[in-house]
């Protein structure tokens, strides 16, 4: 079974409200990732040399902003498309990107418990409930999926 159209509306849904306090949510998304891994610190250029996590750092807000998206847009594909389709530069870059720094596959399953949590909390209990997070979920691993596929390719490239 593909992914459904009510599937694509409980993302587009809570999208909305995780747009009303980008800056929040974005610096809600990276605490959560450096409490589920302290060492995923390194990781990030915005962050290495911060002992916490800089409130006002535009670079953190774009990078979160970039998750948040990118897997809404998951979500739209795989319903229209029935996959995750992303531009082959992007792809190449997300890619390369992931490989420099240092990205394993344990670190997309980090990303996507902040992701499943901030939007938890973003959505508030009362509209929370196991078919959104499903579909987060899912639209999320297809896009790691294609990330991780990249960055196979990265290093088949150079090795």
């Amino acid at each position: 079974m593909g992914f459904t159209e009510k599937q694509e509306g409980l993302v587009k849904e809570s999208w909305e409200v995780l747009k009303q306090d980008i800056p929040h949510f974005s610096l809600r998304f990276f605490s959560l990732i450096l409490e589920i891994a302290p060492g995923a610190k390194n990781m990030f250029s915005f962050l290495r040399e911060s002992e916490e996590i800089p409130q006002n750092n535009p670079k953190l807000k774009a990078h979160a902003v970039k998750v948040f998206k990118m897997t809404c847009e998951s979500a739209i594909q795989l319903r229209e498309k029935g996959e995750v389709v992303v531009a082959d530069t992007t792809l190449k870059y997300l890619g390369t990107v992931h490989v420099k720094s240092g990205v394993k596959d344990p670190h997309f399953e980090v990303v996507k418990e902040a992701l499943i949590r901030t939007i938890e909390e973003a959505i508030g209990e009362e509209k929370w409930n196991e078919e959104m997070k499903n579909a987060w979920g899912e639209a999320y691993d297809q896009l790691a999926e294609a990330i991780k596929a990249e960055m196979k390719n990265h290093h088949d490239e150079t090795a």
